[in-house]
């Protein structure tokens, strides 16, 4: 014959909250790793849209009259304390222009305003170097809607996506890129 059970007492109202403390800290564990691994694939996304641009981005640039000495992927900008600045992809030189890329795996207006953002530090951070070049700008994206496309030229950006086993420049009729 069983024992009857005794109803709620505090040892076992505290084993529940136990448990599910457990449970929640678990679940917020799991949480965290997948947020990590999905952050660390949208940048290996990234990476791999700068290695598909990368390789002959000097030769497009170049039939457009924008002719580059150097490109450097990943370049970060620091002030004189060794505070950050800016980071900018893709970085095509020569001694009268620069010409700064921003690659998403997804473009969005929110990375173009973004761009622009990081544009304006690079110019301020230009001038105070005494380096009076233009800073033109681009963004890339595996994809992009026609909707920021457009918005991206609106503000002055090349647009660089993807076409068949290389990438193309989108510059629509009487483009000015924003200097």
């Amino acid at each position: 014959m069983r024992e009857p059970e005794m109803g709620l007492t505090f040892e076992k109202v505290w084993a529940m909250f136990q448990e599910t403390d457990r449970k929640f800290k678990e679940t917020d564990r799991k949480f965290k790793e997948t947020d990590r691994k999905i952050s660390k694939l949208g940048s290996r996304i990234g990476d791999l849209v700068e290695e598909m641009i990368v390789p002959n981005i000097l030769e497009k640039f170049g039939k457009l009259g924008y002719i580059f000495g150097k490109v450097a992927p990943n370049v970060r900008y620091s002030d004189s304390r060794g505070l950050y600045v800016a980071e900018v992809d893709i970085l095509l030189e020569n001694g009268d222009a620069a010409l700064a890329v921003e690659v998403k795996a997804k473009l969005t207006d929110n990375d173009v305003r973004d761009h622009l953002r990081r544009m304006e530090k690079l110019r301020r951070y230009a001038d105070e170097h005494h380096d009076r070049r233009k800073l033109l700008g681009a963004v890339a994206g595996a994809i992009a809607s026609e909707e920021v496309k457009a918005f991206a030229v609106k503000s002055g950006f090349f647009v660089l996506e993807q076409s068949g086993d290389t990438i193309r420049i989108s510059v629509p009729e009487n483009f000015k890129p924003r200097e």
